[in-house]
């Protein structure tokens, strides 16, 4: 292992963090609050332990798998631990394990909270909570890789660890490009959204939080009743439709700007992912119709919401979906595994595993009747390698045994079966509100200190897709190190 190559890497990435704590900080002071103090505080601390993690010189500067694996889990576990400093200091959180959980709820954008009153909070921890979204969304680490070039360091294996999806593509040949595309597409679509927002009649401030949860996919919000607390059908189509465009995949949008058609109109997982939004909102719009709405404009456009809000992993809502009919749940749940597209903002398993999947299960029904025949699985023209399918089969495996697990340990509990199984489905998949217990009007406050532990670890597990934690708690790897 190169510890000097990691700790430089990981000072860099928490000096960048307290960069990012500045606007929040900024925020207090206009405001006048009691969070001025706690944010201080923090990023003097978060500065000096980067600013002496960076000190350390490595003459060997490239990083291989062990390094890459390292300096993501660990550098979201740092970002996490010292990013919930300014939750714990000013109050608004009564425990350290309430405000880590909180913090790793927003890098991971999972949205799920322990806050019942949000709207008691200072402005200055209302936006920075938000703003981990934002800045987790895309991946403090991608935004490092366009940093690292001027430290002599090739990024890579960061890269492949932290993108979510079963293959880390670049779009452009150098890495440090890559970034700067994906960035530059994100500030394009956030801004957008700021401004639509601002011009339904929001506040600069109500925009910016709204944006950093739906273009991050996160859930945050300042008001208690979320999204709801807007009576406006332009905000919540604004909200729900940039949540569907941020699920998708970045490269998609890449495409569209050097007008490559082809390849935006023969995107299979694309084209399943807005299939999968179409027939969702169309059954739930027509079963709430069918029992307790009046109005089939209200049904579609609440269903829409809500199916863009789930899939997309973001955790808003407009109405209390815990008090829709059974049918509709259970098409809410079943989405919360299915997640956004590789490449997204979204969490979930992905909507290119799914189709995946189904390509091999309808190879492995035409094998019953023609056992001899050669049918490569393609996406998009292309044939995937066996390596790439076994680990897809792998991921869909190991998520369903630690969901299962999970579900097991969350109702020693004594919540009910279903308030288990969404919490840990919600947590995984980084979605945030869930059924029952955490439904959408709830929050995890009720559960034990251990649990909201145990649910951050699977919110930081779920955001970096199993693998990347798992294969460095492997004790094998650390007895070869020893």
């Amino acid at each position: 292992m190169n510890y000097g190559i990691v700790q430089r890497v990981l000072g860099s990435i928490l000096i960048l963090e307290s960069t990012l704590m500045l606007p929040s900080l900024f925020i207090a002071l206009y405001k006048g609050e009691e969070d001025i103090k706690a944010f201080t505080i923090t990023i003097i601390i978060t500065a000096v332990i980067g600013l002496l993690l960076i000190r350390n010189k490595s003459k060997d500067r490239h990083i291989n798998v062990k390094e890459g694996l390292t300096i993501v889990t660990l550098g979201w576990t740092l970002m996490s631990l010292l990013g919930a400093l300014p939750l714990y200091i000013s109050g608004s959180t009564p425990t350290y394990i309430d405000a880590f959980f909180e913090i790793v709820s927003g890098f991971t954008t999972t949205g799920a909270t322990v806050i019942a009153n949000v709207e008691a909070l200072p402005m200055g921890i209302l936006f920075w909570r938000s703003f981990t979204h934002w800045i987790g969304g895309m991946g403090i680490l991608v935004f490092t890789l366009a940093l690292l070039p001027a430290l002599g360091i090739g990024g890579f294996q960061i890269f492949k660890a932290e993108s979510p999806g079963p293959v880390a593509g670049k779009i452009a040949p150098r890495l440090k490009d890559t970034a700067k595309i994906l960035y530059t597409t994100y500030f394009t679509i956030t801004i957008t959204q700021v401004v639509l927002l601002k011009l339904g009649g929001m506040t600069l401030f109500e925009s910016l939080v709204y944006t950093f949860g739906s273009v991050g996919t996160g859930g945050f919000s300042t008001k208690n009743a979320s999204v709801g607390a807007y009576d406006s059908t332009y905000i919540h189509m604004v909200i729900g439709i940039f949540m569907v465009l941020s699920g998708v995949n970045f490269s998609i949008y890449y495409s569209l700007f050097k007008k490559k058609w082809k390849d935006v109109i023969g995107n299979e997982e694309l084209k399943l992912y807005l299939v999968i939004i179409t027939l969702a909102v169309l059954a739930i719009a027509i079963n709430l119709y069918k029992t307790i709405y009046t109005n089939m404009g209200l049904a579609l456009r609440d269903s829409f919401f809500q199916v863009s809000s789930i899939i997309t992993t973001s955790g808003y809502s407009t109405v209390d979906f815990d008090l829709w009919p059974t049918f509709s749940k259970g098409i809410l749940l079943l989405l919360m595994f299915i997640g956004g597209s590789a490449g997204s903002t979204a969490g979930g398993m992905k909507v290119i595993r799914i189709l995946v999947v189904l390509k091999l299960i309808k190879r492995d029904i035409l094998k019953i009747f023609h056992p001899r025949a050669i049918s490569p699985v393609k996406v998009d023209d292309k044939v995937l390698a066996n390596e790439t399918i076994a680990g897809i089969n792998s991921f869909m495996g190991l998520y369903i045994i630690i969901f299962a697990l999970s579900t097991i340990l969350v109702s020693l509990e004594g919540v009910s079966l279903e308030s288990a199984a969404s919490s840990v489905a919600a947590t995984l998949g980084n979605i945030g509100p869930g059924l029952d217990f955490v439904g959408p009007t709830s929050t995890f406050n009720g559960y034990s200190q251990i649990s909201k532990a145990f649910f951050s670890f699977l919110m930081l597990l779920g955001r970096l897709e199993l693998f990347t934690i798992l294969a460095l708690l492997a004790p094998k790897n650390w007895r070869r190190e020893i």
